[in-house]
């Protein structure tokens, strides 16, 4: 069938050898989804690709390379007069690091972080943050196998099929090295939370490999950073943990990886956050959280296990508590119904694959097209749960702070209905230190 390109106009254009110059080029455009712009006066075709920004409100974009000169972010949108310094952003970076065990990467690297705008005297002031990490530990001797095959299942391929060129030290773009911006920013996000709403955000492993921690472990009322950060592979529970460690041992000497689950939750979340349909509070997480590499999956509140219940033991029936407020007497919906959020505790698992990059041979292709066994070499995580907990913690921050802001935004602007809606609590300006 032959293409209509040619003969119909396209987007509204009336002369018909217009249409064909752009039918033409159609044909020749890749089918992935990229925003498209025309220049008035010309004819010339341009694609603006995206993909290192989120948010509307609190928007981020990251920017950098695992083996280039340094990795970062900068955020637009943040409220201003928010006390804010360096060190606020450092405690996470110290938790994301490399190096910090037997059981992550030996990569050495201090992930020190510069505020290099959109601060003064010690508070925001509204114009955009940008944040910047030095890499100082770059070996890129260590790729020079990988600069001829590919990794399986790693990104190297992919980015070839896509972009036709690729940053082969240390993965470029898809390395994790990436994330150091999600995570400085995710700490802004997470400090206005708290300072808004006393909004509390924490991750934990809660499986590496097949050492599952059991349902019921952790409370969730009293979970602490101090709990999760007790040992290297941040799993509250110190039996487990002893566990987890000795499967990431046992893979880690014959230079093999396994992968995991993170699980997060929000406590005290601001009841409305989320809005119906495509913008659904889950639908953003799920986006937000396997944004980050490695992901392999996504569950809230019952998950997948919800399916083997009937209705009547899967709904969360509600009740009136001693303040007079609306509550849940479970929690099987995860904190959200609807796609807003509901006053529970938002909680939430997140699955990572075991490290592509590994020292044992395995089959490949080179970029040549000849089949031929690659033993990668680099330092590489054997698991990457343990560092990904931050990880999760920011890209889960981020949502809810564009989330929060989208709310006041738009449902906070008229005096609210008393009768039905909570009023989120501002901070007063002592809190805000101004």
């Amino acid at each position: 069938m032959a293409s209509s390109l040619t003969t119909k106009p396209f987007l509204g254009t009336a002369a018909s050898n217009t249409c064909s110059s752009y039918g033409s080029t159609f044909r020749k455009l890749p089918s992935s989804p990229s925003q498209l712009s025309f220049r008035q006066n010309s004819r010339k075709f341009e694609v603006q690709a995206a993909g290192s920004s989120y948010g509307n409100y609190f928007r981020v974009t990251t920017y950098g390379e695992s083996h280039g000169g340094g990795v970062g972010c900068i955020v637009d949108g943040c409220p201003p007069r928010l006390p804010l310094c360096e060190e606020d952003l450092q405690v996470d970076l110290d938790r994301r690091r490399p190096g910090q065990s037997r059981i992550t990467t030996p990569r050495k690297e201090t992930d020190t972080c510069k505020i290099i705008s959109g601060i003064a005297e010690g508070v925001t002031t509204g114009s955009p943050i940008a944040v910047n990490v030095p890499n100082t530990d770059q070996r890129g001797h260590d790729y020079s196998e990988m600069s001829l095959a590919y990794r399986p299942s790693h990104a190297d391929a992919t980015y070839d099929f896509k972009y036709g060129v690729r940053s082969i030290q240390g993965g470029g773009r898809s390395s994790a090295r990436e994330t150091i911006g999600r995570v400085a920013a995710g700490a802004i996000a997470k400090k206005i939370l708290k300072k808004f709403a006393g909004t509390e955000v924490f991750a934990f492993v809660s499986q590496v490999h097949k050492v599952v921690l059991p349902e019921g472990l952790v409370n969730y009322e009293t979970l602490t950073l101090e709990q999760i950060e007790s040992n290297i592979v941040r799993c509250p529970d110190p039996e487990y943990a002893e566990k987890m460690i000795a499967a990431i041992d046992a893979v880690r000497v014959k230079g093999d990886s396994v992968g995991g689950v993170v699980t997060c939750i929000v406590r005290n979340a601001p009841r409305g956050l989320g809005s119906p349909v495509f913008d659904k509070l889950e639908a953003e997480l799920a986006k937000a959280v396997l944004s980050l590499p490695a992901t392999k999956g996504f569950e809230f509140g019952s998950g997948f296990a919800g399916t083997f219940m009937t209705g009547s033991e899967h709904n969360d029936e509600f009740y009136m508590n001693e303040h007079g407020k609306i509550r849940t007497k479970t929690n099987r919906s995860g904190g959200i119904q609807g796609g807003i959020s509901n006053g529970e505790i938002i909680h939430m698992r997140v699955g990572f694959k075991p490290t592509s990059t590994i020292g044992k041979k395995q089959n490949t292709v080179t970029r040549s097209r000849q089949e031929t066994e690659l033993i990668a070499r680099g330092r590489h995580d054997p698991c990457v749960v343990p560092r990904a907990v931050p990880m999760v913690e920011a890209m889960v921050a981020l949502v809810l702070v564009d989330q929060l802001m989208a709310q006041y935004a738009q449902c906070q602007l008229f005096p609210g209905n008393p009768d039905l809606q909570e009023p989120v609590q501002l901070p007063s300006l002592d809190e805000a230190s101004v």
